[in-house]
């Protein structure tokens, strides 16, 4: 199921069934110089199993937007959602703020609740009791394109 904001796009995982999940070589890659690896080892791997904790209260939804560069989600990447999880000082949070999903870093200080960009280009949002104000979930992973 796909469901698109002006922020952000919200997908329901799809728990797959099928367990054979992609091969994985369980070595070490070095991202210096390059080392012998005739001796690794292959097993399968599904990544619905490393990224999904809680598949019930899990969602994905895709960044759309330059607000959260500083804190490595750039524009179109997909990030994986945990409903269940609580919600924290310096986590990072998909929030429904009057009417507009956004990501942001969450900054609970002693005078409320902040709203925290990860770029400068970006102002932070003092959350106030006027604001129509739910948090969706906070953000356990981030899968990228290169």
């Amino acid at each position: 199921m796909k469901v698109q904001t002006q922020n952000l796009i919200f997908y329901s995982p799809e728990i797959s069934t099928d367990t054979s999940g992609a091969i994985f070589v369980d070595t070490r890659i070095s991202a210096g110089f390059p080392s012998p690896a005739d001796d690794f080892k292959q097993q399968r791997i599904s990544l619905d199993k490393e990224l999904i904790k809680n598949k019930e209260a899990t969602f994905f939804a895709r960044v759309s937007g330059q607000s959260m560069v500083g804190a490595g989600l750039d524009d179109n990447d997909l990030l994986v959602v945990d409903k269940s999880l609580e919600p924290a000082h310096n986590k990072i949070a998909v929030c429904f703020i009057d009417g507009e999903f956004t990501v942001k870093r969450l900054k609970i200080e002693a005078d409320g609740l902040w709203l925290q960009p990860e770029n400068s280009d970006y102002e932070p949002i003092k959350v106030t009791e006027e604001n129509n104000f739910v948090i969706w979930g906070i953000v356990t992973s981030v899968i990228k394109k290169v």
